[in-house]
C-alpha cells in the first residue's frame, strides 16, 4: 500500500510538469509528514550525509574536463584522426564520426557534451561533403550516447553512489561494450552509406595519418591519463576525474591554445551550473531512497518477486521493459538514481552481477537518451541540426534497432562487461 501512495503521488507531481528532482523531493515530504512518525531533522541530516560520498566529487570534475574539451579544439583534432583513419570506406566521414564519438566519450564522460563537441563540427562537413541531413543526424545522435558507456561516464559514477558498488570496476566493465557498441553502430553507418552509394573519401597516406595523429595526441593522452591512472592504481576515480580537469584546462589554454584566459571563466560558471542541477537531483533521490528504504519496499519487491518464480532471465526482461518506458520520461541521471535503489537488491538477490547489472542499466538510459519524447541527444542534436524532433526521430531509427540489438546482448552475455574487470582483478 505504501508503495502504491508513494508511486502515485510521484507520477502525479510529475504529470504537473514539475522537475523530475523537486518532484522527488515533494513526494518524500508529504508522505513522511502524513503518513509517517520520521521526525524533521533525520530528513535534514539525510539531506546533507547523503551526497557527503567522495566518489560524488567525480561528477564536477568530470562537467569541468568536458567542458574544456569541448571549448578547447580537442574534438576538432580528434574528428581529423578519425577521418584520416577510416574515411576512405563507405561513408568515409560518417565512420569518422563514430570513431570521435568514441574517441572524445573515452575523455568527456557526458552523451550530450559528446554530441555538441562532435556534431558542431562534423553535421556541417557531413552535408556539404553530399551527405543527407538524415544521415549525419543519425550518426551523431546515436554515437554520442557512447558517451556515458564508454569510460569515464558520470552515468556509472551515480549508480554507483546508489548501490554501492565500485566506480572503478564499474569504469572498466564498460570499456569492452563500449567498443562494441561502437562497432555495431560503425558497421550500420558503413552499411547504409554503401547500400545508398554515400561519399567517401581519398584515402589518407600514413604520413597524413601521423600528421593528425600528433595534432590530436594531446587529447587522446587523456584517455591514458584517466584509464591508465585507474588501471595501475596510481589514484581513484574521483582523483583521476581531478586529474583529468586541470590536464584538459592545460591542454585547452596553453597546447591547443583554443581557448583564451578570459574565457575561462565562463566555463567554469557553465560547470558550475551543470553540476549544481545533478547534485540537486541526487540529493533529492538520495532521499526517496531513504523513504523507500524505511518503508521496506526494495526488500519487500525482491521477495515478491523471488515468490513468484521469476528467474534471473525473466528479471532482466522486466528491468530492461521497465527502464525503456522509464527512457520515455525521465533522463538518465533520475532513472539511475530512482530505479536502481529499487531493481538492484532485486538482482543481487537472484544472483545478478551488479557490475553487470550496471552495463545493463547504462544501455538503457543510451538507448532512452535516443529516442522521444524526452531522449536528450535527440534535443541537442535538433539544436545544431535545425531538424524537428520527429524528423529526428525517423533519422536515428537504423541506428536505434542496432543499439536495441546490442542491448538484448550485454544483457544475457555478462562475460562481454565483467571480462576485463575480472582480469584486472577488480572483481
Amino acid at each position: 500500500m505504501s508503495a502504491l501512495i508513494i508511486f502515485g503521488l510521484l507520477l502525479v507531481l510529475m504529470l504537473t510538469g514539475m522537475p523530475i528532482s523537486i518532484s522527488l523531493g515533494l513526494t518524500v515530504l508529504i508522505f513522511l509528514f502524513t503518513m509517517t512518525q520520521v521526525p524533521i531533522e533525520s530528513v535534514a541530516l539525510k539531506l546533507f550525509t547523503g551526497i557527503e560520498k567522495f566518489e560524488i566529487m567525480a561528477i564536477p570534475f568530470f562537467i569541468l574536463a568536458g567542458n574544456f574539451l569541448t571549448h578547447g579544439g580537442v574534438a576538432r583534432r580528434m574528428i581529423h584522426f578519425a577521418t584520416a583513419m577510416v574515411g576512405h570506406w563507405h561513408g568515409g566521414l560518417g565512420l569518422g564520426g563514430v570513431l570521435a564519438c568514441a574517441l572524445f566519450a573515452a575523455v568527456s564522460g557526458s552523451s550530450p557534451a559528446t554530441v555538441v563537441a562532435i556534431g558542431a563540427i562534423l553535421l556541417p562537413a557531413l552535408v556539404k561533403q553530399g551527405f543527407p541531413k538524415n544521415f549525419g543526424a543519425g550518426v551523431i545522435t546515436t554515437s554520442g550516447a557512447l558517451g556515458i558507456l564508454i569510460p569515464p561516464s558520470i552515468v556509472m559514477v551515480m549508480y554507483s553512489v546508489s548501490t554501492n558498488t565500485s566506480v572503478g570496476a564499474l569504469f572498466m566493465a564498460g570499456v569492452m561494450p563500449g567498443l562494441l557498441l561502437a562497432a555495431f553502430l560503425g558497421f550500420t553507418t558503413w552499411y547504409r552509406a554503401k547500400k545508398f552509394n554515400y561519399p567517401r573519401m581519398p584515402r589518407a597516406s600514413w604520413k597524413a595519418r601521423l600528421i593528425a595523429f600528433k595534432d590530436a595526441i594531446w587529447g587522446l593522452l587523456l584517455i591514458v591519463v584517466v584509464m591508465g591512472g585507474i588501471y595501475s592504481g596510481m589514484f581513484t576515480p574521483t582523483e583521476a576525474a581531478a586529474m583529468s580537469a586541470v590536464y584538459a584546462f592545460i591542454v585547452a589554454v596553453f597546447v591547443y591554445q583554443d581557448l583564451r584566459l578570459k574565457d575561462v571563466p565562463r566555463v567554469l560558471l557553465n560547470s558550475a551550473n551543470m553540476s549544481a542541477m545533478l547534485l540537486y537531483i541526487i540529493t533529492n533521490a538520495v532521499l526517496f531512497s531513504f523513504l523507500l528504504t524505511h518503508e521496506n519496499i526494495p526488500q519487500t519487491m525482491a521477495d515478491y518477486m523471488i515468490g513468484t518464480g521469476v528467474g534471473a532471465i525473466g528479471f532482466l526482461i522486466m528491468a530492461n521493459i521497465l527502464m525503456l518506458v522509464a527512457g520515455n520520461f525521465m533522463e538518465p541521471s533520475s532513472i539511475v538514481l530512482i530505479l536502481a535503489p529499487i531493481l538492484f537488491p532485486i538482482a543481487v538477490q537472484l544472483g545478478i552481477d551488479p557490475v553487470h547489472f550496471g552495463i545493463v542499466m547504462v544501455v538503457n538510459m543510451e538507448v532512452g537518451m535516443c529516442h522521444p519524447p524526452v531522449g536528450l541527444n535527440l534535443y541537442v542534436a535538433s539544436g545544431i541540426t535545425r531538424m524537428g524532433i520527429t524528423e529526428l526521430t525517423v533519422a536515428v531509427w537504423p541506428w536505434l534497432f542496432s543499439m536495441l540489438v546490442f542491448l538484448v546482448l550485454v544483457t544475457y552475455w555478462p562475460g562481454l562487461s565483467l571480462w576485463l574487470p575480472r582480469t584486472m582483478g577488480m572483481l
